[in-house]
């Protein structure tokens, strides 16, 4: 059976954390972000069969660099920070872009953004640039069925597939997706209080994970 979780790990465990940007896995990361206003200019012109195609690239980056990282030991400093910015401003822009073009209820955007900038402002409160929140099991199932739901609500806009079950199945994934975020952000945002509490109590920052900066894929 395919370990689409953590997949890449070597035995052991990961190995150290490099201090270059210059990794493969970051390069991945980079094609993410390069692919988003691609995605974006593709909407705009009602090209949606490449839109499709972007967005499951875009989708299938946050695996690959996660998978390379692990299996090359190739988990890098920028790496940690660089992968949930691409996956925060990836899913942003496309719920945004979704509601704009129509093809999403506004609920979509609220439910990720909202929730979001509270992690955002709470964290930037407690701990300054400092806090990296590690991703939970939550969380990744969450941005799988986001990246599962946004691909097939959009492919119901390309002809020959406006499919009443094709739209119900990427409605629900999407909803089973959003809940997640919610569930997930209740996790970090708590996860957050009390590492700041037993920080105060040590006296001093602990090195606990409490963030979301571990590769998702």
């Amino acid at each position: 059976m395919i370990r689409l979780i953590g997949a890449g790990t070597r035995p052991g465990g990961e190995g150290p954390v490099l201090a270059t940007a210059w990794t493969l896995p970051n390069a991945v990361t980079l094609v993410r972000f390069l692919g988003v206003p691609l995605f974006v200019w593709f909407i705009v012109t009602n090209q949606y069969g490449p839109a499709v195609v972007t967005l499951v690239l875009i989708g299938s980056t946050d695996w690959v660099d996660g998978y390379l990282a692990r299996r090359f030991n190739q988990v890098s400093s920028v790496g940690q920070w660089l992968d949930p910015v691409a996956d925060r401003t990836a899913l942003i822009i496309v719920a945004i872009t979704f509601v704009v073009d129509g093809v999403a209820p506004a609920w979509l955007v609220w439910s990720i953004v909202i929730p979001d900038a509270i992690l955002i402002t709470n964290a930037l409160i407690l701990f300054g640039s400092r806090l990296r929140l590690r991703v939970s099991i939550v969380g990744k199932i969450r941005t799988a069925l986001l990246l599962l739901g946004s691909p097939l609500l959009l492919l119901h806009r390309v002809p020959g597939y406006d499919d009443p079950l094709l739209l119900a199945v990427a409605h629900a994934l999407l909803i089973a997706g959003c809940v997640g975020h919610l569930i997930a952000f209740y996790g970090y945002f708590t996860a957050a209080h009390r590492l700041h509490r037993a920080e105060r109590a040590a006296g001093r920052p602990l090195t606990q994970p409490a963030a979301e900066t571990a590769r998702e894929g």
